[in-house]
């Protein structure tokens, strides 16, 4: 009551000319309350309650790959309160893994602290690492687990609320259920599945070379298989191969000749998804380095000596003993985004599905990216009728070309494969699909007409690859999205809805392919970049160098792997067993 008394004496004392007193309060509600008098010519002013700043949507970001890594690097932290869940407390350039296999790239040269790339925020990024082990759609949260040592005190459960949820945990490898595939085969999908391999080779050498083998012996044991011919596998196979021949023969002289590398392919070539030319291009020079290439073969189970595989020409079964395997032969769905796309009634799926917005379809804030995901492209003929009678303005029944034109626009931006089939048949303009068989100008269509002439349209719809590329794209893409949220409720800049009033409130995602690279070992080199431009050889090996080392994700890693080139030209792959 003392203090009380002397604050009011001193608030009701005559003051001087100027006199001020701040009296300021913490709330419970994280404001201030203040009570500030001053006289002036005996005039009183109070100061109101400050308002507490409006509280930050929750995002909770899984995974710390491609798209995570792209989506936090270009996010406004400064709007979201953002935490990040992964059991990797790191970034890792993925497409490198196969050098690290035959240690042309040391492993840590090729990863980045997570917490390293998280600083530019301040602070203001969380990262948690643990594994999300279910995602409850309904209540909005995540349910995570620490695998960090058990010993040390504390719980390793807990769970996370959010707002927005980024869906980005990637993928893990799909075995098609194969016998035997599990339990004695090598991947090659994380850090450690390439330092796995890299001392099963040495291992493979070692054992060979031990007295008392016999030449059969050491020729199975020295028999690396690769399963799948896709990019993984092929770069493998040939770094694989340059480790073996300039390297290894030199410390093993005993058993240079007994090594061999074989590539069994389930399709007629390797690389299919590559440019024909590029196919035959490797083929050939494998060829040539005598890395056997099977195709039109399907592995039915594999045993801890054998693999057993189907020849589809003939319907032979063939056994192929075997020192080691490894096993590349797609993506599959992680047990968390399997329990996720059920409980959200997507079941049967080989990958979440989300619209061109990269929103997970049938659930409200969530976003999935990267391998663990897939766009489904809404088809034009499912909205032929809305799109027309949006576009016929005067409701005639008919469309004109100048009122097909008002909408041309729109229709490209939501539908993307209205231009590609367009390029695909070689036309002009899109205004080009109204014409008649004969290639005449029409000047109206009725609807049979309009859907007959876009009939063929949605044949040009593509799903997107399972690539590094596509995800950081995707990341990047949102991240923008979020960035500009507020902004573009207000002025939308999507196409327009041809169901409703009004635009969307952004354009929907469009990945754009900056090419791909076949690194086919001895220095040698395929690219297949944008306007049809295929390079093979010598020259596309340092192109690879110089794409491959602007994209790290710092300067750090960068220097690295730069020095990892240069240190193998100089000294060699290091062949020790670590």
């Amino acid at each position: 009551m003392g203090a009380f008394s002397f604050l009011s004496r001193v608030l009701h004392t005559k003051p001087s000319n100027y006199s001020k007193l701040l009296i300021l309060v913490s709330v419970s509600s994280g404001g201030l309350i203040a009570y500030a008098e001053a006289h002036s010519n005996n005039e009183t002013k109070i100061v109101e309650q400050s308002q507490p700043e409006p509280k930050k949507k929750k995002v909770v970001v899984l995974g710390t790959g491609w798209a995570s890594i792209s989506f936090l690097k270009d996010l406004d932290v400064s709007s979201y309160d953002v935490q990040v869940v992964s059991p990797r407390n790191y970034f890792a350039f993925t497409p490198l893994l196969p050098s690290v296999t035959c240690g042309t790239v040391e492993a840590r040269s090729i990863v980045e602290p997570i917490r390293n790339i998280l600083k530019k925020g301040n602070g203001k990024i969380q990262f948690w690492e643990a594994e999300c082990l279910k995602i409850d759609a309904k209540e909005k949260k995540v349910h995570c687990r620490s695998h960090i040592d058990e010993n040390l005190v504390g719980k390793n459960d807990f769970s996370l609320d959010y707002d927005y949820l980024i869906v980005a945990v990637g993928a893990r490898v799909n075995t098609f259920n194969t016998p035997g595939v599990l339990e004695y085969c090598h991947f090659l999908k994380e850090v450690e599945d390439a330092q796995r391999i890299r001392r099963a080779v040495i291992d493979c050498f070692e054992k060979a070379v031990l007295p008392g083998l016999s030449d059969e012996e050491r020729r199975t044991n020295l028999h690396f298989v690769i399963v799948g011919g896709g990019p993984t596998g092929i770069e493998f196979a040939a770094e694989l191969h340059d480790f073996v021949h300039e390297d290894l023969v030199r410390i093993y002289p005993g058993v240079k000749d007994l090594a061999k590398i074989t590539i069994i392919q389930s399709g007629d070539h390797i690389l299919n998804t590559f440019d024909e030319r590029i196919s035959t291009f490797a083929e050939r020079k494998f060829q040539r380095d005598g890395i056997e290439v099977l195709t039109g073969c399907r592995v039915v189970s594999v045993s801890d000596k054998f693999i057993n595989m189907k020849v589809k020409a003939t319907a032979e079964n063939v056994k192929v003993p075997h020192g080691m395997v490894v096993w590349s032969t797609g993506v599959g769905t992680r047990p968390v985004v399997t329990d996720f796309m059920e409980q959200i009634g997507q079941t049967n799926r080989r990958a979440l599905a989300t619209d061109e917005w990269l929103r997970v379809k049938g659930c409200e804030g969530a976003y999935a990216l990267g391998d663990c995901a897939t766009v489904d492209q809404r088809k034009i003929m499912e909205d032929i009728t809305t799109i027309f009678k949006a576009a016929d303005k005067d409701n005639s029944g008919t469309l004109t070309v100048d009122e097909f034109e008002d909408v041309i626009e729109d229709i490209i931006i939501r539908y993307p494969q209205v231009e590609l089939y367009v390029k695909s048949k070689h036309l002009l303009e899109v205004v080009d699909l109204l014409r008649d068989y004969e290639g005449n100008k029409q000047g109206e269509i009725d609807i049979e007409g309009f859907k007959l002439a876009l009939s063929h349209v949605d044949s040009q719809t593509k799903s997107l690859p399972a690539t590094a590329q596509v995800a950081a794209q995707q990341g990047a893409y949102l991240s923008s999205c979020f960035n500009r949220w507020e902004q573009c409720k207000s002025n939308p800049e999507g196409p327009r809805r041809f169901k409703s009033s009004g635009r969307h409130e952004f354009r929907p995602f469009r990945y754009r392919h900056l090419g791909q690279f076949a690194p086919l070992g001895g220095d040698q080199a395929a690219a297949e970049l944008p306007g049809d431009w295929v390079s093979m050889g010598r020259s596309t090996q340092w192109l690879w160098y110089s794409v491959y080392a602007s994209k790290q994700v710092s300067w750090r890693t960068r220097i690295l792997v730069v020095a990892d080139w240069t240190r193998r030209y100089i000294f060699g792959r290091d062949s020790s067993r670590i």
